[in-house]
């Protein structure tokens, strides 16, 4: 018995080194098979496929060439808890090559945009990728009253989700003619010309595929100041200028001898302070034409005790 005891000793040492083995290379394997790089985005270096993106602004409809932006985004924050762009690309098709594993795809044209969680497998799957991104255009001008067309200059669009409930921005400082690419959807139209009160509104719907083209009708004019000392005569120097709305609040305040602005059509009044002289007159604007309004020195006095003039020159 001892000597089968001294033969099967080399033999346990032996089996026990098979197993310690055996679990380190299964050890260094998993370690290698990490079982979270899917969800990374990233897995071992080789292993890497070609995915095409294409998409189109209806189903079934032709594909883009120009204008999208794609983003490639991992699935699971980082430690600050951001998505990390992965790859991203300009223009229409594109052709990414990617590690095997769980992305974020996002395509963007314009305002519109679709995001889609993508898999990207060794073998099997889709190599080509088609997004829908379901948007149009719309492009917006306005005129004062029916016909006469707005300075583009001073004319200026913001567009607001239509949710019913909360209006929320999705653009503003829009300059006319300008294709906006929308998501398909009801929108309402806030156009503002000038820097004063004139706006209208507007509730737009942008269909997917179509480019909508809408002219608002702005209520307003270009209004000039001048006081005279005759009909027809040149602005006098050294006139400040107070334009009050008709409930009598200020809507605005110059110093040039010969102001010019924009108001929505109404009535309002205006007041000239010359030296010591105080002059108004109350005027109505009409959408359209420029109006001139004209003070004549000797007819629109205004009526100003002596207190208030005494108050207004304390300083």
């Amino acid at each position: 018995m001892y000597r089968n005891r001294v033969h099967a000793l080399p033999f346990a040492r032996l089996l026990v080194l098979l197993t310690l083995a055996l679990c380190l290379v299964t050890g260094q394997a998993m370690a290698q098979a990490d079982p979270f790089a899917p969800m990374r985005g990233t897995a071992t270096p080789g292993d890497k496929r070609a995915i095409t993106l294409q998409a189109s602004l209806t189903e079934g409809g032709g594909l883009m060439q120009d204008g999208l932006t794609w983003r490639v985004f991992t699935t699971v924050p980082d430690a600050r808890g951001q998505l990390q762009l992965v790859a991203s690309a300009e223009g229409g098709i594109q052709t990414l090559t990617l590690p095997v594993g769980d992305y974020f795809i996002n395509c963007a044209f314009g305002r519109a945009s679709t995001t889609r969680r993508v898999s990207v497998e060794r073998t099997g799957g889709d190599d080509t990728l088609t997004f829908v991104l379901n948007a149009g255009g719309l492009v917006l001008n306005a005129t004062l009253g029916d016909t006469l067309p707005a300075d583009a200059d001073k004319l200026r669009f913001a567009i607001y989700n239509d949710s019913g409930r909360q209006r929320e921005l999705v653009i503003d400082d829009i300059s006319p003619q300008t294709i906006v690419r929308l998501r398909e959807g009801t929108y309402e139209i806030v156009s503002t010309y000038g820097d004063l009160n004139a706006e209208t509104q507007a509730r737009l719907k942008v269909r997917a595929g179509e480019i909508t083209e809408a002219t608002l009708k702005q209520h307003a004019a270009v209004v000039t100041l001048k006081l005279v000392a005759e009909a027809g005569g040149e602005a006098l120097a050294d006139t400040a200028w107070t334009v009050l709305g008709a409930s009598g609040d200020v809507l605005t305040e110059s110093g040039s001898v010969y102001p010019t602005m924009i108001l929505a059509e109404g009535n309002y009044t205006v007041v000239a302070r010359n030296k010591q002289d105080v002059y108004e007159k109350s005027f109505s604007v009409s959408p359209g034409q420029t109006q001139h309004v004209e003070l004549l020195i000797s007819e629109d006095a205004a009526n100003v005790d002596d207190q208030d003039m005494s108050a207004e020159t304390v300083d």
